[in-house]
Order: structure tokens, then sequence, then C-alpha cells
């Protein structure tokens, strides 16, 4: 740090993304981007908007809203357009969260919430995830905090029902419970049909999972039309203009091609059953997930020590260092030829090391 870097972020530990090495050609499992591409119509009405960059972006994201909105059957004023789903994330935080009103969320989870919290001065509490990974949602009735709860959680890729998540927000009427669904598309059930019944929930998504959008940065909040405006405050006191002209182009393409999407998140989790069915057949063991990733261990090879010989073969999943979950890795669900590279690699190790 600088001498000039001010005090109150003296002890701010960053989010460490994952790695992007450029040293070598990786089959590349580690960051949860989608294997394929684009819609054609998002590159198409894209490179249209490219012809306009010489002028501000809409602020309101008003084609991208509308769009949206008629997709989910919601107003255009439930829905705010963000810099990617982490500035959604962020905004809440500084919108609905102070000492007063603490924030909570799983021990092991997106490692954002943390940074966040210790970013905008917010207390927190982490409740522990149960042994096998799963949320108590006992553990987060009536607890009057601002609840963060991703789902299906990551890194684990377990989701609750939508019984639970209403037994969530029903309990905490005072409080805002933000429910992360950046992994919703593959297998969860949306909380985004519970907006209108509870003025307290406020869902975010992002196109950069299920909507093949990870390096366009969009993401969204949905909520009642006061949560909204709660957020379009904030967001217009920092930069009004935060979702590009080509970005809001693409993502408005890719809503009216929303048929290329499902198809391509229904592919993916086809692959997810192949790649846990490989797996437990070299004897790992896994979380039930319904992302677009497998969170599993073997029992007889150090989960640190998978990460870097893949590593090495220039196959990249992603290791956490966190106590209760060293032993885990994260895999995308990449292609089928992808998959087949990563466990023919796996088949080697272990046969090298029986």
């Amino acid at each position: 740090m600088s001498r000039f870097f001010s005090e109150k972020y003296s002890n701010l530990e960053a989010y460490t993304p994952g790695e992007q090495p450029k040293d070598m050609q990786y089959t590349k499992l580690n960051t949860n981007e989608s294997p394929f591409p684009p819609s054609q119509k998002a590159l198409e009405y894209a490179a249209e908007a490219a012809k306009r960059l010489q002028l501000y972006c809409d602020p309101d994201c008003t084609a991208l809203t509308k769009e949206f909105a008629k997709l989910y059957g919601i107003g255009t004023d439930e829905v705010l357009f963000t810099n990617g789903s982490d500035d959604a994330l962020n905004f809440a935080f500084m919108a609905f969260c102070d000492r007063e009103h603490p924030a909570a969320f799983p021990d092991i989870t997106y490692g954002f919430y943390p940074v966040f919290a210790d970013l905008n001065h917010v207390p927190y509490e982490e409740i522990p995830l149960r042994d096998d990974f799963t949320i108590c949602v006992d553990d987060y009735c009536g607890i009057n905090k601002t609840i963060f709860i991703a789902n299906p959680n990551a890194p684990t890729g377990i989701a609750l029902s939508l019984a639970d998540i209403e037994r969530i927000v029903q309990s905490n009427p005072d409080n805002v419970v933000i429910v992360d669904e950046a992994y919703v598309d593959f297998g969860a059930d949306s909380a985004v049909g519970l907006i209108k019944k509870y003025d307290n929930l406020l869902v975010t998504q992002t196109f950069s999972k299920s909507r093949s959008l990870a390096g366009g940065r969009l993401g969204m909040a949905i909520g009642s039309a006061p949560l909204i405006r709660d957020l379009n405050t904030i967001k217009y006191s920092t930069n009004p203009y935060n979702i590009n002209t080509m970005t809001q182009a693409a993502g408005t393409g890719t809503i009216l091609d929303d048929d290329y999407s499902k198809k391509n998140c229904a592919a993916i989790a086809e692959n997810r059953g192949y790649l846990t069915a490989e797996l437990e057949k070299l004897g790992f063991v896994h979380t039930p997930s319904t992302a677009n990733f497998v969170f599993a261990k073997h029992p007889h090879y150090d989960g640190e020590a998978l990460y870097l010989e893949l590593k090495k073969r220039g196959v990249l999943i992603r290791h956490f260092t966190k106590e209760r979950i060293k032993d885990y890795n994260r895999i995308t669900v990449g292609t089928k030829e992808q998959l087949d590279i990563l466990l023919n690699n796996i088949k080697e190790l272990l046969e090298e090391t029986a």
C-alpha cells in the first residue's frame, strides 16, 4: 500500500478472482464460465451498438429492461441492471446494511460477501453450514439481520427449496433478504416469483453463467419497486453509466434468443451428470450440485495437490484454502470434450500414485 492509502481500508482483504493465466493453453474449468459462445443475436446487437460508442450509454437501460421485464412477467420498475451481479450485491450492502442492520451469510459461500461487508464497514455474522455443507434454515429465521444467501450456494452447488427461501424471507419482515441466484438456471428454483408477495426480498442474477456473457459484465437485481428505487439511489450516486452500450445491446439480444440459453443450460446439466458419474467411478465424493460446477474430493488425493498437478498438465480447476473445504476442488462443467481431458488426466494421476 502507498502511504496515502486510507486507514479505514488498512485491514481490507480483497476478493481473489479465479486465475486467468496466459502462460500456456489451458482446459479452463476454474471460473464457472459457460463453455458455449454468446447468442448470435447478442453478437449482432452488440456489433450494431458499437457504431454509437461516441455517445453515452442509456443510464436507464430502457430497451434491455423492457425485454427482461416482459420475459419474467415483472414491472420495469422491479428490476435494475448492474455491472455484473457483484455490483448489485455491493449496492445491497450499501443500501440495506449498517450497524443497526448487520449482515448474515454462511461461513462457506461466495467469497465477496465478507469483502463487501468490510468495504462498507458493515458488521456481519458468518453462520456455519452443517457438516454436509447444507444450510440450516432455522439458523436464519427471525434473526433480524440483512441476509445474503447464494442459491445454489457457491462453491458447494447445493440449493435450498423455494419453501425454505420463503420461510427465511417471511420470518425476517423488517430486514431485506438477498437471494443470489448466479447459478439458478442449471436446475434450482428461482425466487423471482416471490417478489410481488414479499417487499423485503431482493433477487440478484447474472448473464455471466447461463447466458454466456461473463466478459460483458451484466447482472441485475429484482425486487419490489421501493427496493429497486433504493438501489437506483446508490447507482446514481456512484456511476449512472454503469452498463456500456454494447453490453446493453448484447443483453437485449440474449433475452430475445432465450431458447439458445435454455438449450445450453440443458447441455451443461447433462454434462454435469456425466462428470459426477465418472468422478464417482474414480473414487471421488461430491456434493449434490444444481449449479454449473461440481464440488468434489478424493479420499486418497490431497485437494491442493490435485489442483497443482492438473495445472501442470494444462487443466485448471479451482481450489480453496479454507480449512473446512481444503480437501475439495470446484470443477466447472464444460463441454464433454473438456471434461474428458480432465478425467483422463485425473486417471493418469491416480494411476501414478496407486
